[in-house]
């Protein structure tokens, strides 16, 4: 059991859903783990949904990032530090030159994300710090509490509802698919399947990243698998969705 209390991971909130649903008990659910009941009980009350009750490990993920980021230990920045921050960006500093500069000169020390939550802050506001970005329309990653439709798929099922032995690597035959490739999309790649238990891997090469060509190589590949295969378990990647 771990000792000092840490946050879950994402896959132990994975785990942790599974067997909620297979109505393990908490206590159970904590020795799985290798955690503490408390632990367990203080995740499920604080990341339920509020309406239902429901735990959903997505939604307990991005709440508690959310939490963590408003904790009084990331508010140690003065007014006197974020005018600094602001006036290099009016001068058309990057976040990423700001964060750098005050790092190597030892003036403040503050990643260029939280240098981004600041700009996009602003704007919200109707502050106009965004526009000194040099890619000032688009946001540079994907922020929490607006929807990502990027790869979306209509009727695919969402990670958490793998079975157990998929979950657990308990069971031979349930797999991950990737797709490698270089800088250039249109040459060559590489598709793989891996075994989650053993670490089997099935190796085939196609000519294209597209659907097509990637539904005939993984049909080829699975025709020839030594084992009955149960799932595959694939990325939001739109070459995955034939």
């Amino acid at each position: 059991m771990k000792h000092g209390y840490t946050q879950l991971t994402s896959e132990e909130r994975y785990a942790l859903s599974t067997l909620r649903k297979q109505g393990v008990h908490q206590a159970a659910i904590a020795r799985a783990l290798g955690r503490s009941p408390s632990t367990i009980s203080r995740e499920i009350r604080r990341n339920s949904r509020p309406s239902d009750g429901h735990y959903r490990p997505f939604e307990a993920d991005i709440s508690a990032r959310v939490r963590r980021s408003r904790s009084r230990r990331n508010q140690r920045f003065s007014k006197r530090d974020w005018d600094l921050v602001e006036a290099h960006l009016r001068l058309d500093w990057s976040p990423e030159q700001v964060s750098g500069r005050f790092k190597r000169d030892g003036t403040l020390r503050m990643s260029h994300e939280t240098i981004y939550g600041r700009v996009w802050a602003d704007k919200r506001r109707g502050g106009t710090l965004y526009t000194h970005l040099c890619c000032a329309a688009k946001k540079r990653r994907k922020r929490y509490g607006s929807r990502d439709r990027r790869g979306c798929l209509v009727g695919k099922k969402r990670i958490e509802e793998r079975p157990p032995g998929a979950l657990n690597r308990s069971r031979v035959g349930h797999l991950e698919g990737d797709l490698m490739h270089g800088t250039a999309t249109e040459k060559p790649c590489i598709l793989t399947l891996v075994d989650r238990k053993t670490g089997f891997v099935m190796i085939g090469k196609q000519n294209s990243r597209t659907a097509a060509d990637t539904t005939r190589r993984m049909v080829a590949l699975l025709r020839r698998a030594p084992r009955q295969t149960r799932t595959v378990t694939l990325d939001n990647g739109t070459e995955f969705h034939s």
